[in-house]
Parts: C-alpha cells; sequence; structure tokens
C-alpha cells in the first residue's frame, strides 16, 4: 500500500460539532451557524457535520481582535 502524501486528508483529525464548539467554548448552534455560512470548512457525514482539527484551529487564530 502507498505511503500517504504530507497534507493527505487521511492525517487529519476530524472533531464532531459537539467538540467544536466545547473547544471554542461557544454553543453548537454558534458551530452549525459557522458550518452553513462556510466561515469554517466541514465535511458532512451522514447527518452530521466533521471539522477538522486544524480548521477550527485555523479560525479561532484569525478571529482575534486587537480591542487595544
Amino acid at each position: 500500500m502507498a505511503a500517504n502524501k504530507p497534507g493527505d486528508i487521511s492525517d487529519s483529525t476530524f472533531l464532531t460539532v459537539a467538540e467544536v464548539a466545547a473547544m471554542m467554548r461557544v454553543s453548537k448552534m454558534t458551530v452549525y451557524r459557522l458550518v452553513h455560512s462556510g466561515e469554517m470548512p466541514a465535511v458532512r457525514v451522514g447527518r452530521s457535520f466533521r471539522v477538522r482539527e486544524e480548521d477550527a484551529n485555523d479560525y479561532l487564530k484569525n478571529s482575534f481582535y486587537n480591542a487595544g
């Protein structure tokens, strides 16, 4: 079997909406809104969504606001 290439999606860790919500300390509905609006990439698996851990972290990094 061939080795996975760097950046291959099979190397990714996927989180549930509930896990992303807990990580971000927001409600699940907030995560669903981000997914449906396209602000947070997600994969649909059956009737549920999975978000790559990397994408959730990137969203948080890009959302910092300097209030000073």
